[in-house]
Order: structure tokens, then C-alpha cells, then sequence
């Protein structure tokens, strides 16, 4: 009678945790509309997406987010392309391939990455990388080392924990029925590894991927420190950017009336981009699941 009574209270205690949960999401939804959308309609909807020129102390002002939208898009591409090879890489090396001696030090290293605050990997890029991308990209006509490469660059690295550590995970869970039985057909060890094991952990790998690419394109203070702050649309990955996080950051602390609420539209758009990214990529793992 005891035992079944400790588990109701359990049940109840896990559903008040839940509901909580999920409470505190529905809060979130409802601040950011409830304040967002008001200020997308009195600036208009066209005006706010697609403007080109953010003024909002100017007379009369201007609320156009769109080269803060193509920023945020063009330093998360750059991000994924630079962290998400590498962290898959760096997965199976760590679940496969590695010795146990070298594992016990590189394990810590990247669960140690994880922790490192965003504002040490800012101050990263720009005593390391701003100066790097400065020196060796001249001959593309850099100036500054602000730049979407360098930006890029500094997220791909930031992701890389969240990545690796979800990919592993998914690895590792791999029935090792799998591995074997590429070996019996003939298989040597690397094609076992990458032709049978990682095809069956993709699920989990995608859900590593989704992580990194959600710490990305919310990322704020590394991103504010060495991307550029210049709210225009980029002709290349050789200038400076504004991001949306960014440009939520930089404003909040004196903005009021409108431009206050054109800043929480904004993290609204942020809120939407990351809805659609998840369910893109739901969307594809329900198909290569098939």
C-alpha cells in the first residue's frame, strides 16, 4: 500500500513538473505576441519584414529587420557548415576510433568547451580570429576582421560541444549487432563504421545538429563582439553583420514606445525561425526514418 502510494505521489510530482514546463513555454508565447505583433501591425507586416533600413531614432523612424534577418541567416549557414562536419567527425572518432588513454583526455576537453561562457569565446574571436581573418583575407579587400567568416567561424567552434556530445551518445547506442555483422559480410572497419553504425544512429545525430544550429542562431554576446554591428545587407562573407539577437541586445536597454516593441517583434521573427527550423528538420527525420 506504501509503495503504490510513494508512486501516485511520484506520478503527480513528474505531471506538476511537466505542466510547469510546458507553462512556462505558453508564458514565453504569450509576452512575445501579446507585445510583438501590436508592432508588426503599426509598422506593417511588409514594412518590418522586408524594410532594408532600421532608423528607429530617426523622424520619422524606421523599423525594416531585413538585413538583420539575412544576417542571423547567413552566420548560422556559415556556423553549420564550419561546426556541423566537424562534430559528426569528431563523434565517430570519439565513440570508434579513439584510444582509451587519448579518450580521457579529450572527453573532459569538449565537455569542458560546453561550459566555457559565450563572452570568453567573444573575447576569443577577437584577440584570435578578428586579427587572423585582418591579415590573411587582404587580398579579398578586408579592412576589418568583423567579418560573417569570422563570425561563422566562432559559432562552428561554439557548437562543436553540443554536437559532439549528442552525436556520440547516438553512436554509442548503436547495437554493436551492427557493427558485427558488416565485419562478417567483409567490411573493414572504417566502411562498418560510416556504411552500417552511423546510418543507424542519423536520428540521434540530427537531434545533436538541431541543438547546435538553436545555440546558433540565438547566440548573442560572441556574436555582438566580433561580427561587424552594421545593420545592412552583406555582398559577401568578407563584411560586417547585425544579427537579430544582436540588435535585440544592443537596443533593449534604452528603447521605448514603438521601438521598444519593434525590438520584441523581433525576437518574435527569431521565435518563428527557430519553430520552422525544428519542424524542417522533424520533417526529415521522419522521412529518412521510413
Amino acid at each position: 500500500m506504501k509503495q503504490a502510494t510513494r508512486e501516485k505521489l511520484m506520478e503527480v510530482v513528474f505531471l506538476i513538473c511537466a505542466l510547469a514546463s510546458v507553462l512556462a513555454v505558453l508564458l514565453i508565447c504569450v509576452f512575445l505576441f501579446a507585445n510583438g505583433l501590436p508592432a508588426m501591425a503599426e509598422i506593417g507586416l511588409g514594412d518590418f519584414l522586408l524594410g532594408k533600413d532600421w532608423r528607429p531614432t530617426e523622424t520619422p523612424p524606421s523599423y525594416g529587420i531585413f538585413p538583420m534577418i539575412v544576417g542571423s541567416l547567413y552566420v548560422t549557414a556559415g556556423s553549420i557548415i564550419v561546426g556541423v562536419p566537424i562534430g559528426i567527425l569528431s563523434a565517430v572518432f570519439l565513440a570508434k576510433f579513439c584510444p582509451k588513454g587519448l579518450y580521457r583526455l579529450l572527453k573532459p576537453a569538449v565537455e569542458l568547451m560546453a561550459g566555457i561562457p559565450s563572452i570568453v569565446y567573444g573575447f576569443f574571436g577577437m584577440m584570435v580570429l578578428v586579427p587572423f581573418i585582418r591579415e590573411h583575407f587582404r587580398r579579398f579587400g578586408v579592412r576589418d576582421g568583423n567579418t560573417i567568416l569570422t563570425a561563422s567561424i566562432l559559432l562552428g567552434i561554439m557548437i562543436l560541444p553540443t554536437i559532439i556530445g549528442v552525436s556520440e551518445s547516438a553512436i554509442r547506442a548503436v547495437p554493436d549487432s551492427y557493427y558485427e555483422g558488416a565485419l562478417a559480410l567483409g567490411a573493414t572497419h572504417e566502411r562498418a563504421v560510416f556504411f552500417a553504425v552511423l546510418p543507424a544512429a542519423k536520428s540521434g545525430i540530427l537531434a545533436g545538429v538541431i541543438l547546435g544550429i538553436g545555440r546558433a542562431i540565438g547566440e548573442t554576446m560572441a556574436v555582438v563582439m566580433i561580427a561587424g554591428n552594421q545593420p545592412r545587407v552583406p555582398n559577401s562573407i568578407f563584411q560586417g553583420v547585425r544579427t537579430m539577437t544582436a540588435n535585440i541586445v544592443m537596443e533593449m536597454g534604452y528603447a521605448t514606445g514603438l521601438h521598444r516593441e519593434a525590438l520584441i517583434a523581433t525576437g518574435v521573427v527569431l521565435f518563428v525561425f527557430i519553430l520552422l527550423i525544428n519542424f524542417s528538420f522533424s520533417a526529415l527525420k521522419r522521412r529518412m526514418d521510413q
